[in-house]
């Protein structure tokens, strides 16, 4: 019954990109081969009187997306982190996707809060407001908990979304298969692999539970961040399909007017909210990926406070420490050291011109510090940077691009409080810090110990595997089987003092 089911929930699809007019804005978006424009078009037209209209106001891709509900909004929030998959134009585009929806019943509400948390609403809160904000997957209550009296934040799941979610997704899986079976050529788009990175973002986002810890994960990491505060999650009222946090009490950070009244200081806020950003995903790897100006507040004390949970990203060591060098190599205009960090890290293949690839980076970073202070755009450097990188055969790092849509939305923020900040002038002491402590002595002294950690684990193992990596690799017999045999003693002798001496140092090294 699902093959039938994914069927008709295409043909009602592609209906109603074909009535929205988004049809071809979509295709051409996306590049596609002309088999699979004229299966899309031939196959959704004779059903256009079965899609929705959507809001007129809306560009054509956003309003269709709107019409067809839950799924394919989170589906276009999620394609407008990937310029690399659907263009620049249309990325933009999808980030205007407002993500408001009718909100569900209170009674609807009341009924998922009892089946989650084991007891009646009344019996928890003294208050319970109606909806505050409405979006795809869930919706969120002002309540107030009747033991402390304590305001709090409540997100409640929509009933069923777990169920629609899983049957969009199904058909979505449907139709990338078809995609690449009409057209071999648009496999070089990775449908498969982007209805897979889809299927794994939301199916974390319809476990609050899995929101509440990265929520406790962020602010375990930025407890002693100066000017910087998180709702704290109250674990003992929170579950799949709820989760309960302490309210989110101050000013919009995007109401200039009520910042002012209040009395707070744009241009500090200004800065504080990118070098807050850089700090977390350089010293971290660990950011908020959604810090637009709904997600952030200013507390009555002048902190900024961040909330909602739903996306956040995440880079290892190694990429921060590539990304600080790149950023840092173009602080300082160094493109040649540049081009050397992106040969080192593998991004680029080892067979292109070195020299030459400084030079296109040259070309990108110069008009970019020809321009006056309040021009000069480290998201718009990054879009720059992927495209020449592209060029010269460097494979899409959704990480990266992940960072850099942060970056662009956080530049974006700080440019409505302070439109005259100087963004190299406030990001540049952040990165010169990370790289003192990432890639100067301390941290060769760090990795140094870190290695020692983990040898002191294999440490009494060691003979063993060196002897088996040297029987493995081993060639045929020699005409001198006593050298043969002299030889692999002496490197598992080797092995084994190199086991005892990491065992016995590493404790004093840690």
């Amino acid at each position: 019954m699902r093959g039938p089911h994914n069927i008709l929930r295409l043909i009602r699809t592609g209906a109603t990109f074909e009535r929205t007019g988004a049809m071809g804005v979509v295709l051409d978006a996306l590049d596609a081969p002309a088999p699979l424009r004229i299966a899309a078009r031939v196959l959704a037209w004779p059903f256009r009187w079965l899609g929705e209209k959507g809001d007129p106001s809306l560009p054509p891709a956003v309003r269709a997306i709107q019409a067809l509900g839950p799924a394919y909004i989170k589906f276009g929030q999620i394609l407008s982190t990937r310029p690399d998959v659907v263009g620049a134009e249309m990325a933009t585009q999808l980030r205007v996707l407002q993500d408001k929806l009718p909100p569900f019943s209170i009674e609807d509400a009341h009924r998922q809060i009892r089946e989650e948390l084991g007891t009646p609403v009344e019996e928890v809160f003294s208050e319970f407001s109606a909806p505050v904000a409405a979006a795809s997957i869930a919706q969120v209550h002002r309540a107030k908990l009747r033991e402390t009296g304590e305001d709090v934040a409540v997100k409640v799941l929509r009933p069923g979304i777990e169920r629609a979610f899983r049957r969009d997704i199904d058909a979505f899986w449907f139709a990338a298969a078809l995609i690449e079976t009409l057209s071999p050529a648009s496999r070089r788009l990775k449908p498969r692999d982007v209805i897979a990175h889809f299927e794994g973002v939301v199916m974390g986002e319809l476990d609050l539970r899995l929101e509440a810890s990265a929520a406790s994960e962020f602010q375990a990491n930025t407890v002693n961040d100066a000017g910087f505060e998180l709702p704290r999650i109250n674990w003992m009222l929170s579950g799949r399909k709820v989760m309960t946090m302490t309210w989110a009490a101050g000013e919009p950070l995007g109401d200039n007017a009520a910042l002012d009244a209040a009395g707070h200081n744009r241009p500090a806020l200004s800065e504080r909210v990118l070098q807050l950003f850089l700090n977390h995903a350089l010293r971290d790897g660990f950011f908020h990926a959604d810090m637009h100006q709904g997600n952030l507040k200013v507390a009555p004390n002048g902190n900024i406070i961040a909330y909602d949970f739903g996306i956040m990203g995440h880079i290892d060591e190694y990429t921060r420490r590539v990304y600080a060098e790149i950023l840092y190599g173009f602080i300082r205009r160094d493109y040649k050291r540049v081009a050397e960090v992106h040969f080192e890290a593998g991004y680029v293949p080892a067979d292109r011109d070195k020299d030459e690839f400084a030079r296109a980076l040259r070309a990108v970073g110069e008009p970019i510090f020809g321009m006056d202070a309040t021009r000069i755009s480290m998201g718009k450097l990054l879009a720059y940077l992927f495209e020449v990188t592209e060029r010269f055969g460097m494979e899409t790092r959704t990480e990266l691009i992940l960072l850099q849509r942060t970056m662009v939305v956080v530049e974006g923020v700080a440019r409505s409080l302070d439109p005259h900040m100087n963004i190299w002038k406030t990001a540049q002491p952040v990165v010169e810090d990370y790289i003192k402590q990432s890639i100067g002595p301390k941290a060769a002294v760090s990795d140094l110990v870190k290695t020692a950690r983990v040898m002191a684990r294999f440490g009494p193992r060691l003979p063993g595997l060196v002897e088996a990596a040297l029987i493995k690799q081993a060639s045929p017999p020699p005409a001198f089987p006593a050298r043969r045999w002299v030889s692999r003693a002496v490197w598992t002798s080797v092995g084994a003092a190199i086991g005892v001496l990491v065992t016995l140092t590493a404790p004093h090294l840690m």
